[in-house]
């Protein structure tokens, strides 16, 4: 995903502490099925690279708004899956554009939809602050809800799964008033880069089902830095929530 700015201080002062320390995050994987996700941002990538390192899924970015559509969305995604990878797709939310449901429906509609056929994720709803607009872009914590299960809701329609929620504990508990209103049906990705054992969680969830901890990671077949991710639960579960029967 596009990391574009760290969501709080202690975000920043990593992200500090990692550009001057580049082997950090290959010492603070934690335990976990490994992943990653990525974007236009990383170029081409060898997919069969990325597998025979280990890597066992990714998320993909498809959409941004209603009107962009990442343009090595359609290649990293076919060919993610010919290399074995379980892979789904995310949007990047700019609640302040337009409607949830109408981001949801164009993310469904370019990329985000969901299959039953073993190897696609359900897909997964970037939540951050982005270079350019207001933090929370200038929206309530009601008014981030109150859009999040727009979009939640509309996408659900559209593809019978809850889309994941990513974010961090800074922008959560800021911009959505660490709402428990999504706990109990949208599976979480946290965003905590950290060297600890466990990741630093948001208010309102109890239990994480994707951790990125790092943005600065190293992955054969990739150029340059990528976003690393631990599923939390073995193989056999990531396969079960990606064929919807968890």
């Amino acid at each position: 995903a596009e990391r574009t700015q760290p969501a709080d201080a202690r975000q920043m002062a990593l992200h500090a502490q990692k550009s001057s320390d580049p082997d950090l995050a290959a010492r603070a994987a934690p335990g976990g099925v490994p992943g990653i996700d990525v974007s236009h941002w990383q170029g081409s990538i060898n997919w069969s690279a990325v597998a025979a390192s280990g890597v066992r899924f990714a998320y993909i970015k498809a959409t941004q708004r209603t009107n962009f559509r990442d343009p090595n969305f359609n290649a990293n995604y076919v060919n993610a899956y010919n290399a074995g990878i379980i892979r789904g797709a995310y949007h990047f939310a700019e609640p302040n554009r337009s409607s949830g449901a109408s981001q949801a429906d164009y993310f469904a509609r370019n990329g985000g939809a969901w299959s039953a056929d073993g190897r696609t994720l359900p897909g997964a709803l970037d939540m951050e602050d982005t270079a350019g607009q207001p933090h929370c872009y200038g929206m309530s914590p009601a008014q981030i809800v109150a859009w999040t299960r727009d979009f939640s809701n509309t996408y659900r329609a559209r593809t019978g799964r809850d889309v994941v929620i990513y974010t961090s504990r800074g922008w959560w508990n800021d911009c959505a008033g660490g709402s428990s209103a999504f706990a109990a049906t949208n599976p979480l990705w946290v965003a905590s880069w950290t060297t600890a054992a466990s990741p630093t969680m948001p208010a309102g969830f109890g239990v994480y089902t994707f951790w990125q901890y790092t943005d600065s990671g190293s992955v054969p077949g990739i150029g340059g830095g990528v976003d690393r991710n631990v599923f939390n639960g073995s193989e056999a579960r990531l396969l079960a929530l990606a064929n919807n029967t968890l």
